[in-house]
């Protein structure tokens, strides 16, 4: 089964503390609608640039995409 990786871009001084709060919301979407994913995580890329993304079975992919609408995509 491939996996895939939704990614959110935040940008900006206060990116890093975006992301890290976006990473809440996507567990939480997860678990109230009990949808299963490998990992939820941010990573800075530097100090104006944070990503958060989480990932996901390829099957349950729609689902994830159609409700939290990632800036982005990509095979994890």
């Amino acid at each position: 089964m491939r996996k895939i990786k939704l990614i959110w871009d935040f940008k900006g001084p206060d990116g890093l503390e975006t992301a890290k709060h976006h990473c809440i919301h996507l567990k939480e979407f997860a678990q109230i609608d009990k949808l299963p994913y490998d990992e939820v995580n941010f990573v800075s890329l530097n100090e104006m640039h944070t990503i958060a993304f989480i990932v996901v079975d390829e099957e349950n992919m729609k689902i994830f995409r159609d409700a939290l609408k990632p800036h982005r995509g990509e095979l994890a």
